[in-house]
């Protein structure tokens, strides 16, 4: 395939991108203020799963840099496991994340002085940056199966480190906030 072909076989899937990239932030920040409790369900409040989705987030920032140094080495197949992989962690997180936060009632952070502005910094940059990585990886991840590889590699060098941020604040935010679970 030339490289007009693979650019053609992108442009099949801008249409998926720019709606999953609208409607995946919209979704989670509308079912985010949605408390089934609070609207009569009588559901138990999914306490369990912060851990977990933490869990989850940390091993999505090990297989990205797995996934780097596999093709860095060249093992491409390998590579693209793991990127599917990663993607498929990203995901269950994110119903997870809604999962709980659709059961239980937010959590206050309850740190003072400096402590509660660096965890603000971390939260609100992982926030911004999860909305902005979906878009990213998506065209990643495209290019890569549409076989423009050299279009991948260049969006790619900025996917990974956005990736890795919002993979890695997230176990951080976690690990912040987890004394002030009820």
């Amino acid at each position: 395939m030339n490289s007009i072909e693979n650019i053609d076989n992108e442009k099949k899937y801008n249409k998926w991108i720019v709606v999953l990239s609208i409607v995946i932030p919209v979704a989670v920040a509308a079912l985010f203020g949605v408390n089934l409790r609070d609207l009569g369900y009588d559901v138990e409040p999914l306490t369990f799963l912060p851990p977990i989705y933490a869990s989850v987030n940390a091993l999505t920032a090990l297989v990205l840099i797995l996934a780097l140094v596999a093709v860095l080495k060249k093992k491409v197949k390998l590579h693209e496991r793991l990127m599917k992989f990663a993607i498929t962690l990203s995901v269950s997180f994110l119903l997870m994340y809604i999962a709980y936060h659709m059961t239980s009632d937010s959590t206050k952070f309850g740190g003072e002085g400096a402590i509660k502005y660096i965890y603000y910094f971390i939260l609100i940059t992982h926030i911004v940056l999860s909305v902005v990585v979906i878009p990213f990886v998506l065209i990643t991840y495209v290019r890569a199966i549409s076989g423009n590889f050299e279009r991948h590699k260049k969006i790619a060098k900025i996917t990974f480190p956005l990736w890795l941020y919002v993979a890695i604040t997230g176990v951080v935010i976690f690990i912040m906030i987890s004394p002030y679970y009820i």
